[in-house]
């Protein structure tokens, strides 16, 4: 089983009106902006929860989609085309006076889903307002692979191939955001900003997406019967995922102190359950080695470590429950084989050897897509 962590797609948006800010020179140009401002809205309707649409109207706008997920994806994919259409023609304007006023009357503001202050605040969410279009390109494109991963856990019982392809989909966008996007955006960030709008804190979620890919990846494995051995070495892997988030969520109070500590929380305990589950993997292959007696004294150790720290959040804990009761299991059996049958000496915890871990998954590169429409904005009186 996994640790489910939904919050990176819990965004919220205050409504904006392109047709309103930005003047053009020609009525295809106004359409275009009210069709953006209109795709926009069926996004802000579904993640602030107001729209009042019923769930058959839903699935008849989104041509038969069920899943209100995937309807959510179907509305930001109408969406980011357009957007992307309309960034490249504000971005060949270059550096220009009037553009930034237009841009500044948008009043482009999101919420966090990251930020201490937004999981805390009583009277709402907490919006950040900033006024430049890579604003909206990077926290549109944030949600979109927030989305996406939350997509890839609602089909995991059903389809374990989709699953970690869309996890692997989840994190090419985020890659995408953290190399293409928002390094970009940094340098004119104020200093109140949500943590989503940083570059290292999409490089956290895509390497938590890389690890919940290859968890779904040893989940197949399992299925086909794959070795001990082989299943150890890629929990540890995904140990080694979660070990370099924590590395660049080290650094980034650097840059952004107002982080909610869900995020941390969520590393550490998924990369202690995937530690406990790889261990488990490793002394079975040890016990069909010949060598009980160390697999005795790796098990034993896992579990004294898991148990030094338990998740307070109950669905978390069940999870952490289960694999803690199934490792115990394997070796109260071990302990009472080696007692009447083999009497191996336990090695000390130093003694003991260190598993390797193997990562085996990347993720897929995103291309983002433009419909290519001419827009020409009236620059001049």
């Amino acid at each position: 089983m996994m640790l489910h962590f939904g919050r990176p797609a819990k965004l919220k948006t205050k409504t904006i009106v392109f047709e309103d800010a930005y003047p053009v020179s020609d009525s295809a140009s106004l359409e275009q902006l009210k069709e953006l401002t209109s795709q926009r809205r069926a996004i802000e309707r579904s993640i602030n929860e107001s729209s009042g649409v019923t769930e058959a109207v839903a699935r008849e706008m989104s041509g038969g989609l069920v899943s209100r997920i995937e309807q959510d994806l179907h509305k930001i994919e109408q969406y980011l085309p357009l957007l992307e259409n309309f960034f490249f023609y504000a971005k060949a304007i270059g550096s220009n006076h009037r553009m930034d006023q237009w841009t500044s009357s948008l009043r482009i503001r999101w919420s966090s889903a990251l930020s201490s202050s937004s999981v805390f605040k009583l009277k709402g969410p907490q919006f950040f307002q900033i006024d430049n279009l890579r604003f909206e390109l990077g926290m549109m494109h944030f949600l979109y692979a927030a989305i996406l991963r939350e997509r890839a856990l609602e089909v995991l019982s059903a389809d374990l191939v989709k699953s970690a392809t869309l996890f692997r989909e989840a994190a090419g966008i985020y890659h995408y955001l953290a190399h293409d996007i928002l390094p970009s955006l940094q340098p004119v960030l104020p200093p109140e900003r949500p943590p989503e709008s940083l570059a290292a804190i999409s490089t956290i979620m895509s390497l938590l997406c890389l690890a919940d890919a290859q968890a779904v990846t040893i989940k197949k494995a399992e299925e086909k019967g794959t070795s001990s051995s082989l299943l150890a070495k890629l929990h540890h892997g995904i140990t080694l995922f979660l070990n370099e988030a924590v590395g660049v969520l080290n650094a980034v109070p650097t840059e952004c102190k107002d982080i909610s500590s869900c995020l941390s929380e969520f590393i550490f305990y998924s990369k202690s359950l995937h530690e406990l589950k790889g261990q488990k993997h490793f002394a079975e292959n040890l016990k069909t080695s010949g060598e009980i007696g160390t697999a005795i004294g790796v098990l034993r150790s896992a579990l004294i470590n898991v148990k030094k720290k338990m998740p307070g959040k109950e669905s978390w804990k069940s999870i952490y429950q289960k694999e803690i009761h199934d490792a115990s299991e394997v070796l109260r059996k071990f302990v009472y084989e080696n007692d009447n049958v083999w009497r191996e000496k336990i090695p000390t915890p130093d003694k003991l050897p260190l598993p390797q871990g193997s990562k085996i998954v990347n993720f897929i590169p995103y291309c983002p897509k433009r419909w290519e429409r001419q827009l020409a904005f009236k620059l001049q009186e």
